[in-house]
């Protein structure tokens, strides 16, 4: 038999690809979602928005697309003109320079505020609202989608242990879980913070993945237990498939998409958590941007009538939250072996 014409059938991430290819749905929520984690890249890396930090504007300056100069700053770079000068004055010329070196930061600032678009305005430290989003969303995305991860992978890690052992080890994580369970979460959330006793984005990721990981266990847990009886797993254990090979391989890819659901909720939920650290005093420590810290600030603005910088970060957070959640139910619906 020419093995040239044996056909091999595609494998569960081929045929995975295959059906979110077809999705018309999950192809552009993908593009969505990888132009986000490029912009964290590129922002990560120093390539993008370095410079957010600069005052290119008056404190709360509207959303301007024409550049046109307010008041206060055409006041400033009138101030810093250059006075004419006396001709009979021999000092004259080391006044000029004098003025020159003195004014020139002013001046330069004021020039460039002038020629400054500003799509979305500036916040009360004059800086620009569009790239203080871009740089906010590194820590925000980070915070969300790595402490998810870790949420989920112990979530998994546990349920699968549990589910598929049963017996003793099954009763150590029940307990286990009902100790997470019965304490509030905002209390479980403020002990884990007492413990770590720092600020930073390592602080908020290990906060939230080490209190968010119960429901995606009590989920996975009851597929281990439905699916280790099943055909396909004995058989492999009548080859004599490995216990870490019949979890794994052969268990893991069949209930993947129960993760994935639970990975997308936690995403969401994280962001959203980020802002309630904030508020909490748990958030990110002073010098570091996200949108949490951005809709914080924006709370006092609103009384103002400043509402830029509360509509850039919700519009960024329900973009992506919105494109992460269309493409993960679209994998799951991909991995779903029961969908054809």
């Amino acid at each position: 038999m020419d093995s040239s014409n044996t056909q091999h059938s595609p494998g569960l991430w081929a045929l995975a690809w295959r059906r979110l290819r077809a999705d018309r749905v999950a192809m552009p929520a993908l593009a969505v979602v990888a132009a986000f984690l490029l912009m964290l890249l590129l922002s990560a890396g120093g390539l993008l928005v370095a410079d957010w930090e600069d005052e290119v504007a008056v404190s709360y300056a509207p959303p301007s697309f024409v550049g046109a100069a307010p008041a206060e700053l055409a006041a400033t770079a009138a101030a810093g003109a250059p006075r004419p000068a006396n001709e009979f004055d021999p000092l004259a010329e080391e006044l000029r320079q004098l003025r020159a070196g003195a004014g020139a930061a002013g001046t330069a600032g004021a020039a460039l505020a002038l020629r400054q678009t500003l799509p979305l305005g500036a916040d009360k430290w004059g800086h620009d609202v569009v790239k203080k989003t871009i740089k906010g969303g590194e820590t925000s995305i980070v915070v969300g989608l790595v402490a998810a991860l870790l949420a989920v992978g112990l979530g998994t890690l546990f349920g699968a242990f549990s589910g598929y052992y049963g017996g003793l080890v099954d009763d150590f994580f029940n307990w286990f879980y009902s100790v997470f369970t019965a304490i509030p979460s905002i209390l479980m959330i403020l002990t884990v913070a007492a413990v770590l006793q720092q600020k930073g984005v390592l602080t908020i990721v290990l906060i939230l993945g080490l209190t968010g990981w119960t429901g995606p266990y009590r989920l996975i847990r009851a597929e281990y237990i439905k699916h280790k009886g099943r055909e396909y797993v004995m058989a492999a254990d009548a080859i004599g498939a490995s216990h870490w090979r019949r979890m794994f391989s052969h268990i893991l890819p069949n209930v993947s998409h129960v993760a994935l659901v639970q990975l997308s909720i936690l995403v969401v939920g994280f962001i959203k958590a980020e802002v309630i650290l904030s508020f909490l005093g748990f958030g990110v420590p002073v010098g570091v941007v996200s949108w949490g810290s951005m809709l914080n600030e924006a709370q006092n603005e609103l009384i103002l009538g400043k509402w830029w910088q509360l509509s850039a970060a919700a519009l960024a957070m329900a973009v992506l939250v919105t494109a992460f959640s269309l493409l993960t139910d679209a994998l799951r619906d991909a991995l779903d072996p029961k969908v054809t």
